[in-house]
């Protein structure tokens, strides 16, 4: 049976707005603020859209909770139902002492959808991850693609299952004691589907690395920042997340007063308030700037955390040995330890890659370690290598295990990313697949000139449009109980369980935190408390001055009688309770 329902829409822009549902058109009432509405009879499921002007195109609702047919299309109306929900004994998870797994639906299983991905969910538990932590799943162009080109943020990708999978994902994670993140984009739209500018001023002149930037300070932007503060409420309040991860958030443009983030912290924690479980708010951001995820108290943004790169390029490069692009400044053993002390390695300090100073120190003292996200892979870090190649490719297992006994080990609040935990065989591509023949094209010739600067022939660059760009980056589960693959894993769940037992692991203030290290030998050990964390990146064993009961190790060391030092072998890490 048919209920009255309130259709409104923001449109400035136009002259007129008439609605276009389930067939008919019925005119529209505009009011002073530039918002138009109209009061009709619908069904749950009814198709609707917005006809601008003499334009007879019907053009999808910007806060379109469904859309079936793709994001041109028609949009569904759609309610999250609250009798479906299963976690009602949920009461949140704090980010603090918690570790992230990164995934994304498409290839995380065969399947690519919700559904699929819950019946691996068991997997992540046995690990002992915290949270999952969702790549982009609104509404974009397309069948797959990594997500960050999303044109309707307030809908769920279809292929993936939709408003509903996405519920019945969230209510299995909760179920198993699992928190979930979701990444959102609010810096740019995708190139394919976005009708925003027909409606209202929602881009601002200027542009960032990915399109055109986003009204937040220009004239009628009030709107614009209250469509992103909704749609960050709408995923935190109907569909149950418990944090979001901000993409690329240098890229928001705002000269106001109180910056975005700013406001929207603000009302993130009146709605955690009043839904009485913890909500997180995590930045990316290439800034190195702790205003971030300083208090609001202490003249800061109020973020609870953000990922921070410093910590990635210092292990990576040390362990790895590359030098290239952004890896310039890092590698050397000091500088892993710099990080590992400050937080941030770039803090007032000069950066060769972007010939500049960059960065401001972090107040250890006062901002907790666990503020910060730290990780050995991301989707950034293995997609944007021009093969999409994992660390699994070029580097034994015992540097795997090292690169994530730091990261484990660390004071950081640490992040893997789908399939690191076994060592990965398959790789993690850039992928789209963009239906406009000439996005197509354009795509898939700007990666091959992207790395073509960095001396990689374009016959070696996959396709992005390639479908089997995509399905090469599903993972192989079949990989987990076979050989090293296996092994790996058996450490990740050890240093998983060692971390959740012991407090020094899990202390985030940087001033306990004690690094020493030999440079010429390769050793560094990292100074918990009680615990000490010794790993050898060289492929000979060391003898490194530091005794303990050994507790977990990728191979055995070995030690004198005395106990004061402990031989190491290559390629290994071993952690040592003093």
């Amino acid at each position: 049976m048919s209920t009255a329902h309130e259709f409104d829409v923001w449109a400035p822009i136009p002259r007129q707005v008439r609605l276009h549902l389930d067939g008919h058109l019925h005119p529209m009432t505009r009011d002073d603020d530039g918002w138009w509405h109209a009061e009709l009879p619908a069904d749950a499921g009814s198709r609707y859209g917005f006809v601008l002007d003499d334009d007879e195109t019907v053009l999808p609702d910007p806060r379109s909770p469904r859309q079936p047919e793709g994001v041109h299309a028609r949009s569904t109306l759609h309610e999250v139902d609250p009798d479906s929900w299963t976690d009602s004994r949920w009461t949140g998870r704090q980010l603090a002492g918690s570790v992230v797994y990164e995934l994304h639906i498409g290839t995380f299983t065969a399947d690519g959808t919700f559904d699929a991905a819950v019946d691996r969910l068991d997997h992540l538990v046995d690990l002992g991850v915290g949270f999952v932590e969702l790549m982009p799943v609104n509404g974009f162009n397309g069948v797959h693609n990594w997500g960050y080109d999303g044109v309707l943020w307030y809908a769920v990708h279809e292929p993936y299952g939709g408003p509903d999978g996405l519920q019945r994902f969230v209510g299995a994670c909760h179920e198993r004691g699992l928190g979930v993140i979701l990444d959102v984009v609010y810096n740019h739209l995708g190139p394919s589907g976005n009708y925003l500018d027909r409606f209202g001023p929602y881009l601002a002149p200027g542009r960032n690395t990915w399109g055109a930037s986003i009204n937040l300070d220009g004239p009628d932007s009030g709107p614009v920042r209250r469509y992103i503060i909704d749609n960050a409420l709408r995923w935190l309040r109907d569909f149950h997340i418990d944090g979001l991860r901000l993409d690329a958030v240098h890229a928001l443009v705002d000269h106001t007063a109180t910056h975005l983030l700013e406001e929207l912290a603000i009302e993130v924690e009146t709605l955690s308030t009043h839904l009485r479980r913890p909500l997180t708010l995590i930045a990316e951001s290439d800034l190195n700037n702790p205003t971030l995820v300083t208090p609001r108290s202490a003249g800061g943004y109020g973020l609870h955390a953000q990922w921070d790169d410093d910590v990635h390029h210092a292990v990576h490069a040390a362990v790895s040995g590359e030098r290239q692009g952004y890896y310039g400044d890092f590698g050397s053993l000091q500088c892993l330890a710099t990080t590992f002390r400050q937080g941030f390695f770039h803090a007032g300090t000069y950066s060769s890659f972007r010939a500049r100073v960059h960065g401001r120190p972090l107040d250890t003292r006062r901002t907790p370690a666990s503020a910060l996200v730290a990780y050995t892979c991301t989707h950034d870090q293995v997609g944007n290598r021009a093969t999409g190649d994992r660390p699994g490719e070029y580097l034994a297992p015992g540097q795997l295990a090292i690169k994530a006994a730091l990261i484990l080990c660390s004071p950081f609040t640490p992040m893997l990313f789908m399939g690191e935990e076994w060592g990965a065989s398959t790789p993690f591509r850039f992928f789209t697949s963009h239906p406009e023949p000439e996005l197509a094209t354009a795509t898939a010739q700007g990666r091959i000139a992207e790395f073509a600067a960095h001396g990689w022939p374009a016959t070696e660059i996959p396709d992005p449009q390639d479908p089997h760009t995509f399905a090469d980056s599903k993972l192989d589960w079949s990989e987990l109980t076979s050989g090293h693959h296996a092994r790996l894993l058996d450490t990740y769940r050890d240093l998983l369980t060692l971390r959740a037992q012991r407090t020094e692991l899990t202390d985030p203030w940087l001033d306990h935190v004690r690094v020493d290290y030999d440079e010429e030998a390769k050793w560094i050990t990292v100074h918990r408390r009680g615990i000490r964390l010794a790993c050898n990146l060289g492929t000979d064993p060391v003898t490194v001055p530091f005794g303990g009961r050994p507790v977990l190790w990728w191979d055995p060391v070995t030690q004198d009688e005395t106990g004061a030092a402990t031989v190491v072998p290559g390629h290994s890490f071993v952690v040592l309770d003093c």
